[in-house]
């Protein structure tokens, strides 16, 4: 056969669906989430639990996370979860370890880890001047770094063993520079930037059965942004009305809307998808005025 031409049959990798699995399956994948015990990790974690993964939740906050674990068991799924930052490349070279002790694999990672601070945004009331240097490194190195060394960790198993799925955690912020989070936003694009690198690097040099994907959710409320976006009688503040606004769906988006991307973007659905953002927002990045 010519090198030019294309061929359709003999897939280097099985599909899922062939060995009569479905497309879907995500069964005994072991899946790690960082920033696990948040919102999102939390109900990501459950739900993926549900459809039959092995779920490993890793963050700093143990009583949260045991209890996330003990309401996955007492559901029937499985789980368990490590203490860690994922800015302590020995800390999480542990979590690794003890990761591959107990399961002999990695599958997916979902880099959920993030944040903000004060100092790294700008409200209405200041301006650039104001800006903390030493607070808004912390949250590029939260946000990116936070990535970036766990991707390092947990990708050396998946080349081993040939195949697997890291979704990373975009943000709208990623797409415009939205007023007061200067940092934030500077971090999230890098994630977007860091996401497609990743994809070609481990594309071209460890094969097509790794992929490296993100998502980026429009507004959710979590403890992070709940006193920006709403007041302490639940309404709506101004920046919430304002999100709201520019939402065609009009209101913000539930925790539990994310799993079912987050499902695609690890399992053989997937499969011929790298370096993609999957924008999970209610309509709020196609709004125009």
């Amino acid at each position: 056969m010519d090198k030019n031409t294309i061929s359709q049959s003999h897939p280097t990798l099985p599909l899922k669906g062939e060995r009569g699995g479905g497309l879907f399956l995500i069964k005994d994948h072991v899946v790690i989430i960082t920033g696990g015990t948040g919102v999102l990790g939390r109900a990501i974690a459950k739900y993926l639990a549900g459809e039959g993964a092995k779920v490993v939740i890793l963050g700093r906050k143990k009583e949260v996370g045991d209890t996330i674990v003990a309401d996955i068991v007492a559901a029937g799924g499985e789980a368990c979860f490590m203490v860690t930052d994922v800015l302590n490349r020995e800390l999480l070279e542990r979590n690794c370890a003890e990761i591959l002790e107990r399961y002999g694999r990695v599958d997916a990672l979902l880099n959920a880890a993030g944040g903000n601070m004060p100092g790294a945004t700008i409200p209405p009331d200041r301006t650039f001047f104001d800006l903390d240097p030493a607070q808004f490194q912390t949250v590029l190195d939260l946000n990116l770094t936070g990535t970036v060394i766990p991707t390092q960790v947990f990708l050396r198993p998946m080349v081993e063993q040939g195949r697997g799925a890291i979704v990373n955690f975009s943000s709208m912020a990623a797409f415009r520079p939205m007023t007061r989070v200067c940092g934030y936003a500077a971090a999230k694009a890098g994630i977007s930037n860091f996401t497609a690198y990743m994809a070609t690097e481990c594309a071209r040099k460890f094969g097509e059965g790794i992929r490296v994907n993100a998502i980026a959710p429009g507004f959710f409320i979590t403890e992070q942004n709940r006193a920006l976006l709403t007041n302490p009688d639940g309404s709506y503040t101004e920046r919430g009305r304002d999100v709201i606004r520019q939402t065609p769906f009009g209101r913000m988006g539930q925790p539990e809307e994310l799993c079912g991307t987050i499902h695609y973007l690890i399992s053989d659905a997937s499969r011929f998808v790298t370096g993609a953002v999957a924008v999970v927002d209610g309509g709020f990045n196609a709004f125009a005025m």
